[in-house]
């Protein structure tokens, strides 16, 4: 089949990779615009351009898809390149831009999301983090018709998944990117022979994933054991929680929850390759942590090279 694709990040590249291997024809390719990244700040291409370009495809990477936005010109010339190239379907996964109307109505059979959630659970940016800091049990893909609002589209195919007691977000994501990449595969087969059929979401249980933001990474110890080691696995690998050991700021990346009992925040054991601290109700102890400028490390190299004691 005839096919744009737009999406940014490895989750959107898995899905590339797919119809790609599916023998698709991939006319046009819409991704963000290169960003800085690294010591040095240079512009970075994301792995959906690597791809595009790897394998000689059309490429555009327009700031907006908005003709009324800030960047119209950008929004021109996204529009004019896919009326230019007429594909059938636009598959969409994790682009990261906004579809106007005008780009949804544009290929015959509408646009294609691979969302990171079982529908209509976590609409939104960031349902894969959400899942795991709620505490869900299972999340999934859904192949969702694109309409007008957020993630609000009939759905198309679902697929469900455990959260596992050790999941983080990098893992979830790369099992969810698997499924959405076999997912979209069979939609598009399915449509090609008349037999895909939407279906309205549920009108109860939406829920929304907000974007995740950088101040919600600093631990607050005031809150139960088991919130913040979901959120400590919801936060891996970005942004990663924070908070200040020894007298300096330590991210914390690993922890589980154990018994104890003291105020938000106290030390309870810091020996024995063990660093143990109060919370709101019960206490973490911490597995894996990263001072500035290193590698994670366990529990017991940062006491061996940051000896604490019990308040």
């Amino acid at each position: 089949m005839k096919l744009a694709f737009a999406g940014t990040p490895d989750f959107a590249r898995a899905a590339l990779a797919a119809l790609l291997s599916a023998g698709h024809e991939v006319v046009l390719v819409l991704t963000q615009p290169d960003r800085p990244a690294g010591r040095g700040l240079r512009l970075h291409a994301a792995p959906v351009k690597q791809l595009a370009l790897a394998r000689g495809l059309a490429l555009a990477q327009p700031r907006s898809l908005r003709l009324d936005g800030k960047f119209p010109e950008d929004a021109a010339a996204a529009r004019a390149a896919l009326q230019q190239a007429a594909p059938a379907v636009m598959v969409v996964a994790a682009y990261g831009l906004i579809l106007p109307e005008w780009a949804l109505a544009l290929p015959r059979h509408g646009c294609l999301n691979i969302h990171g959630s079982l529908l209509p659970r976590w609409r939104g940016a960031a349902p894969i983090q959400r899942a795991i800091e709620a505490g869900d049990a299972s999340t999934g893909i859904t192949l969702m018709q694109m309409d007008t609002g957020l993630d609000t589209g009939a759905m198309l195919l679902s697929q469900a998944t455990p959260i596992g007691a050790d999941d983080t977000s990098a893992t979830l994501h790369d099992r969810l990117s698997a499924i959405g990449a076999r997912l979209v595969v069979q939609a598009l087969a399915d449509l090609e022979r008349g037999a895909l059929k939407p279906q309205a979401q549920p009108a109860a249980g939406a829920t929304y994933a907000r974007k995740i933001e950088k101040a919600e990474a600093t631990i607050d110890w005031r809150e139960p054991a088991e919130v913040l080691e979901r959120r400590l696995r919801a936060f891996d690998p970005f942004p990663g929680c924070a908070a200040p050991l020894a007298g300096q700021p330590v991210k914390l990346w690993r922890g589980r929850v154990v018994p104890g009992a003291g105020g938000p925040g106290q030390v309870l054991q810091a020996s024995d390759g063990r660093l143990v601290l109060a919370c709101g109700q019960g206490a973490l102890e911490l597995l894996e942590l990263q001072l500035a400028g290193g590698r994670r490390i366990t529990a017991r190299e940062f006491l061996q090279r940051h000896p604490m004691a019990p308040d």
